[in-house]
């Protein structure tokens, strides 16, 4: 009986052992310079993003993410937290509350669920680096949106 328990723990042990190397395996640094990076199209056109970690279809993630000049996302929510810096240009911004205009090194915190309006600044677009809490989406809110004065 003692025998058995010994190697039922050198068993687990051994396991647990290969789960931690796997895990430390799977751990890298990532290096990728905003302006070299591949951006894959959006559905919606006009935006652009660069997966860095994680799969926006999936679950977290983390992008650097295009606006051409103009672009207009229209009124939309989304269903997870979105982080965002930007890095060149402008990422327009409106809500209930007014509109914003986050510039290079300027950051939004945008909660699930809450109705928004977003888009490139007109001359240069913009780039910003964003995070998701989890999956990516884009739901349309179909209504006009008439911003607080």
């Amino acid at each position: 009986m003692k025998n058995a328990l010994i190697v039922l723990a050198v068993a687990a042990l051994t396991i647990v052992a290969a789960f931690v190397s796997a895990a430390q395996a799977q751990k890298q640094v990532i290096y990728v310079p905003s302006g070299q990076a591949t951006y894959k199209p959006m559905p919606t056109g006009g935006a652009s993003m660069k997966v860095l970690v994680g799969d926006p279809d999936k679950g977290p993630h983390a992008t650097f993410t295009k606006f051409e000049p103009g672009y207009d996302a229209g009124m939309h929510t989304h269903t997870n937290d979105v982080s965002l810096v930007v890095i060149k240009g402008a990422y327009l911004y409106k809500d209930e509350a007014g509109e914003k205009r986050v510039g290079p090194g300027e950051f939004l915190f945008v909660p699930g669920g809450h109705k928004h309006w977003s888009g490139g600044d007109k001359t240069e677009g913009a780039l910003f680096y964003e995070e998701g809490s989890g999956k990516f989406d884009r739901i349309s809110a179909n209504y006009e949106f008439v911003p607080s004065k």
